[in-house]
């Protein structure tokens, strides 16, 4: 897309410092005897981001949409399926995954079927619930659900893995991997194989690997906040040597007036249901953005300019506070936002933000 054709708001994405972030993490890990698997959904596996990232050592390219893996499947690294495959769309996860996190044994009968048709070996990790309470079987199920796994023809059971801190917040801990790393061993007595993949979780295991160290024989953790954002999940810190500023939200200042900053007359709800509160602050100086709740998550949204403070946003506009801006701004002009992962997420999703790599 070139700058003439560029419409706001917009999202950049500077390669070279994803490229550095990603180094930087496969380097940490590689230290410690991990792989990591790149977690693209974040981006909506972009090809150019996605190859980006593929050429900095990562071991996989991991996504929870099969249309995101269809988008990367020319990238020459194995992909895995984050999300548990949906069983109707079995033949589909064969044909695109190399890999597929799985947790039903209905759904890996299926994809026994899907494999067998495609002619194809499909690897599984078989996730296991260690207090997170999303996916997984419980401990005690694990050693069954693997035997028919290793029953199922066109099925390798490759290895076993574990998420984390993504529903119930669970902290990674020596404790609970080191779990993982029993019921690992369990399943290759009980059911004679060797699983090459102890998946130890996603970037909020790094605090963990960097501090006590994670449990021998954990060797993959599938990294994608740590690597796009720099931040460690566990608590939001930043990672020492990586990048904050990967990607850009910018938009466009569509009004900018001086107004009190308490509304006149009787209040109601809002547009959205809420009853809003308000401060009095006097009169403020306040920018009107071309952005709003339908393009992207406000509240993960960080102004760039000093003293500037978003103060709401209907559906289609953003308010923001710059009575103390260190930066004098004219309609027209443009605002820079750093983004949580949720607000990310939410802009790369969005048909209404544009989206240029730099």
């Amino acid at each position: 897309m070139t700058e003439d054709k560029l419409r706001y708001p917009a999202l950049f994405i500077d390669l070279d410092k994803l490229r550095h972030n990603t180094r930087h993490l496969v380097e940490l890990c590689s230290r410690r005897g991990v792989d990591v698997a790149a977690v693209t959904k974040v981006y909506c596996a972009i090809p150019e981001v996605a190859a980006a990232q593929a050429s900095c050592g990562v071991r996989w390219l991991a996504d929870s949409r099969v249309e995101n893996l269809r988008r990367m499947k020319h990238i020459p690294l194995p992909k895995m399926l984050l999300r548990l495959p949906s069983p109707s769309r079995v033949d589909e996860v064969v044909e695109v995954a190399d890999i597929s996190l799985n947790s039903e044994i209905a759904t890996l009968e299926a994809l026994s079927g899907a494999a067998v048709r495609a002619g194809r070996t499909h690897e599984v990790l078989l996730m296991v619930d260690l207090g997170d309470l999303r996916e997984g079987v419980l401990k005690e199920d694990a050693v069954p659900v693997a035997r028919r796994i290793v029953e199922l023809p066109g099925l390798v059971l490759a290895g076993v893995g574990v998420n984390l801190t993504c529903y119930g917040g669970v902290l990674p801990s020596t404790d609970n991997l080191g779990e993982l790393v029993r019921t690992a061993e369990e399943i290759e007595a009980a059911c004679g194989v060797q699983l090459k993949i102890v998946s130890g979780g996603n970037s909020s295991s790094l605090k963990l690997m960097q501090s006590e160290g994670l449990p021998e024989r954990v060797n993959l953790l599938r990294l994608g906040e740590s690597i796009v954002l720099g931040l460690e999940t566990a608590d939001g810190t930043r990672i020492p040597g990586t990048h904050r500023d990967v990607f850009t939200l910018t938009a466009e200042v569509v009004e900018l007036k001086e107004k009190p900053s308490m509304p006149i007359g009787e209040t109601g709800r809002d547009a959205f249901g809420q009853t809003p509160v308000f401060e009095d602050k006097g009169i403020m100086r306040r920018a009107i953005l071309a952005i709003g709740r339908q393009d992207v998550r406000i509240d993960g949204l960080f102004p760039r300019d000093r003293g500037a403070e978003i103060i709401g946003a209907s559906s289609d506009h953003m308010l923001v506070d710059v009575t103390r801006c260190e930066r004098p701004l004219k309609v027209g002009d443009m605002m820079e936002f750093d983004l949580s992962y949720g607000g990310l997420l939410s802009a790369m999703t969005s048909e209404y933000v544009s989206k240029k790599t730099l």
